[in-house]
């Protein structure tokens, strides 16, 4: 499924997000283990609550960090992180 800015992407089930202080960074736990997420990947994660669609994370993430023309880089992260079954949508 193409992703959009219309897309409303959630943590896909089995997975869990959650800031870890020891890694001083975002991380995904799931049964089998962990991903350690840098800091952008972890902005765009902790957005991603399965209500709001990716054009709103875009304004979101620009507003927070004075930036413009993220939507290709979120575009871009959500769809990799929807290969890793790390994220969903419908």
């Amino acid at each position: 499924m193409t992703v959009t800015a219309y897309t409303v992407p959630r943590v896909a089930p089995g997975f869990r997000l959650q800031w870890e202080p020891a890694q001083d960074c975002h991380v995904l736990l799931y049964p089998e283990g962990m991903v350690k997420l840098n800091q952008s990947a972890g902005e765009i994660m902790k957005r991603c609550d399965g209500e709001k669609p990716v054009a709103a994370i875009v304004a979101e993430l620009e507003q927070a960090f004075n930036a413009q023309g993220l939507q290709p880089d979120v575009i871009a992260f959500v769809e990799m992180a929807g290969k890793q079954r790390w994220l969903a949508w419908t």
